[in-house]
């Protein structure tokens, strides 16, 4: 499953669920879809949206089945929400956003870890990982990016040499 979002508020007293989400584009959130909301760590119960509205290009008022009360509805605020990589095949490829929990392999130095998050700095991407005890910065761009797997969450890539060793002198400095 890939996080698209989060519950971040209730609307209304029918528990209608305010979700903020991370995909840009939403044609792919439709009345029947599957969303996964994780209650704890690994544990993620499925919802159906009944209806949907946008507020927003980033944010939706969502109804879900079984879920028609406002003190059932803050239940879910603040849980993370997700949904089957299948849907978002598409999506996935144009927004880094979608990659954080991603494996990313580098061809010369193999497994790098997952990436914790992702941010951008002007028109580039960046995605932030933990490699030997160290943060690492890695260029989220055409020429690093080998091959995106979505559905193994993984991310090829060739690094520049001499990168990660910037990262790693800069240890004992």
């Amino acid at each position: 499953m890939i996080r698209i979002g989060k519950i971040v508020a209730t609307h209304g007293i029918g528990g209608s669920l305010i979700l903020t989400h991370i995909v840009g584009n939403s044609n792919w959130l439709k009345k029947g879809t599957a969303i996964h909301v994780e209650m704890q760590k690994g544990s993620f119960i499925p919802y159906f949206i009944s209806n949907i509205k946008a507020n927003n290009n980033e944010e939706y008022v969502v109804g879900v089945e079984d879920i028609n009360k406002v003190e059932a509805a803050k239940k879910l605020v603040t849980k993370h929400v997700y949904v089957d990589e299948s849907i978002l095949s598409e999506y996935a490829r144009q927004s880094p956003l979608l990659w954080i929990g991603f494996n990313v392999i580098d061809k010369k130095e193999g497994t790098l870890g997952k990436i914790d998050d992702v941010m951008q700095t002007g028109n580039q991407w960046l995605a932030k990982l933990t490699y030997q005890n160290t943060e690492v910065l890695l260029p989220l761009i055409e020429q690093t990016i080998d091959s995106l797997d979505i559905k193994t969450k993984t991310i090829n890539m060739t690094l520049p040499d001499g990168l990660l060793d910037v990262y790693l002198d800069a240890r004992f400095c």
